[in-house]
């Protein structure tokens, strides 16, 4: 399981070190691509390829199904952890995410998620904010 929260310099290019609490279940390889809420997704081997069969899922015949399959998948690419325990983030992958310098990279369950430290600060804020609140909603989802 992927959980922790852990802040990282990316250098001039693009290279951002992974946590090694994360290395062991991202494994050597894995998917990076565009996140929602200004962020980006890691996902290790198997948990993107049950991200894929629930894509393939989606109705072909809906419009918003194919642009969101068409976002997530275009961007994605695979990333190898270097022997210093970095990847290579590409621009277009930076440049969606607004990352430059420092970056927060925290575990999701089966993923984890790369945001600038700016976006997650704002994000943060807004989350801290209405927690009780959005815990409460949780209920309608069985939490």
């Amino acid at each position: 399981m992927l959980i922790g929260e852990f802040t990282h310099n990316i250098d001039t290019k693009g290279r951002l070190i992974i946590p090694a609490k994360f290395r062991n279940d991202l494994e050597e390889m894995f998917i990076i691509t565009r996140g929602l809420d200004g962020c980006l997704f890691g996902f290790p081997m198997k948990s993107w390829e049950n991200i894929q069969d629930k894509l393939k899922q989606l109705p072909l015949a809906k419009k918003d199904a194919r642009a969101f399959t068409r976002f997530f998948y275009s961007a994605a690419t695979e990333v190898e952890i270097d022997k210093q325990g970095r990847i290579n983030i590409p621009a277009n992958l930076r440049q969606f995410a607004k990352i430059e310098k420092e970056c927060r990279i925290i575990g999701v369950s089966d993923r984890i998620e790369i945001w600038s430290q700016a976006n997650w600060e704002a994000f943060a804020d807004v989350a801290e904010e209405n927690f009780e609140t959005i815990a409460e909603e949780m209920i309608d989802f069985g939490f």
